[in-house]
């Protein structure tokens, strides 16, 4: 198979990607700020506090992203099963002895931070898919079972995460699947059937849960009850509306002093809006979606020069930060219900960033190995 869209002549003087690291670090740098700002008002004896947490969470983000670029993709293909495993081993121990926050027992206490293995249930499911599909390419293609295996190891994770509850992360997973299976070459009559499959099974989980009922009701009409089940919605939607073009100004959001819940967490798009307005907003969108499309750039060039396990694990990241991003930004305008993921490298959370940064580590490494390969391919040209 043949990716044409993303083909692209890079330059072999260089080791990987630098516009993709500066990217990356740029958004780091940003989250940092954000988080700073909007956690200012949450911490009457140190304002500092999530900043200096922020910070020791960045400063491991950064020595685990300089670790990873020195393990060989060959390495995450060999090690996905035993990944696999202690995502889902973490999962069913965060069930007995995980932190209770908000009513959802998801993380477990480090420290420094709390490690949520949500985070590397995604990471994990996506080297396994990724290493599935190089093996078993022909029965994707062609058979029923080809598809549906790798379908049943997202239904374990899946229990797992909805044990806690976290169907946000569940959402991910599903996208990313059908997305990197679609990309596979699956079958239309495949990807139909999962589909209502899956919005069958999202329908009832919100059906039957009342608090995921409530969430729904509120996302259709927040402004039935502004100062309850509505609250934080209408909240943020003023935070939005108030940053006008040109934004308040850094550090002057008035919603994040006491009014949002969660404004240096899930809701930090809202302070940015405010803070920074319609221009600071595209800045933003404008840095994610180039980090999106670079992840996958890298992941159909590898698919172009036979790298497949490579080719569709960067695919798969990319369209997790893709996906990640849509989700959070609907949820803080209104355009989604509320759902607990975070804005890739912006948001408070340790596990987040942490588990983020090794993705684009990988992401470097894949790139550093394709540029490797090229330099060779073009040296056994000229013999």
């Amino acid at each position: 198979m043949k990716f044409f869209y993303f083909k692209k002549q890079v330059n072999p003087q260089m080791p990987f990607d630098n516009q993709l690291l500066w990217t990356v670090l740029g958004l780091m740098v940003l989250g940092v700020v954000m988080v700073t700002s909007a956690s200012m008002s949450l911490s009457e004896s140190n304002p500092f506090f999530y900043t200096q947490r922020e910070l020791v969470q960045l400063g491991l983000a950064l020595c685990l992203m300089v670790v990873t670029l020195y393990i060989p993709i060959k390495h995450w293909q060999q090690w996905s099963i035993i990944l696999l495993m202690l995502a889902i081993i973490m999962l069913a121990i965060v069930l007995l002895i995980g932190s209770s926050i908000n009513g959802a027992s998801r993380w477990i206490p480090l420290g420094v931070f709390n490690f949520q293995p949500a985070e590397l249930a995604k990471l994990s499911l996506f080297c396994f898919l990724a290493s599935y599909l190089v093996r078993k390419s022909d029965e994707v293609q062609n058979g029923f079972w080809g598809f549906f295996k790798p379908m049943a190891i997202m239904a374990v994770l899946s229990v797992l995460l909805l044990l806690q509850p976290d169907l946000g992360t569940v959402i991910v997973l599903f996208i990313v699947t059908i997305g990197i299976l679609f990309i596979a070459g699956a079958r239309m009559w495949q990807f139909i059937a999962i589909l209502l499959v899956g919005v069958s099974a999202v329908t009832s989980l919100i059906l039957f849960e009342s608090y995921r009922l409530t969430r729904l009701l509120t996302f259709l009409d927040p402004w039935k009850d502004p100062t309850g089940s509505g609250y934080q919605l209408t909240t943020s939607l003023m935070a939005i509306g108030n940053g006008g073009l040109l934004g308040q100004g850094l550090g002057n959001s008035v919603r994040k002093l006491g009014y949002l819940p969660e404004s240096h967490t899930d809701f930090i798009f809202s302070v940015i809006s405010e803070e920074l307005g319609y221009f600071g907003v595209i800045a933003v969108l404008l840095l994610l979606f180039f980090l999106t499309f670079k992840a996958l750039a890298i992941g159909y060039r590898a698919l172009n020069v036979g790298m497949q396990f490579a080719g569709y694990l960067a695919c798969e990241i990319g369209i997790w930060f893709g996906f990640q991003t849509f989700v959070n930004v609907g949820v803080t305008s209104g355009m989604l219900p509320t759902k607990g993921l975070t804005l890739p490298f912006i948001s408070y959370g340790g596990s987040s960033l942490i588990i983020m940064s090794v993705a684009v580590a990988i992401l470097l490494r894949i790139d550093f190995e394709f540029r490797q390969e090229q330099a060779q391919a073009r040296i056994r040209s000229i013999r």
